[in-house]
């Protein structure tokens, strides 16, 4: 993914929540939209926002939705901030 992209989607305060939730593993997308005292709709936009970022994957069971972090991502993150702090080479 385009690291725009990944910095765009992180640079809202509430991705970067759903972010850190997910860290500790998959979440239902209601279970998450009940974490924010917000719409659904709007959970749900943070969430297809992360999405599109290659952030979060979703994959369905039954009826639910499971989001999940890819952190493979945020690996590549990392390692652009060291090659640009120096500590790479």
């Amino acid at each position: 993914m385009p690291l725009q992209l990944t910095l765009r989607a992180l640079s809202d305060p509430t991705r970067r929540e759903i972010v850190t939730i997910l860290k500790s593993g998959p979440q239902t997308a209601g279970r998450l939209s009940a974490q924010f005292p917000m719409s659904a709709a709007a959970v749900s936009k943070h969430l297809s926002i992360l999405k599109d970022a290659g952030l979060v994957r979703v994959r369905r069971e039954g009826t639910h939705l499971i989001y999940e972090l890819n952190a493979s991502v945020l690996e590549e993150l990392l390692t652009w901030l060291m090659e640009l702090k120096g500590e790479l080479q």
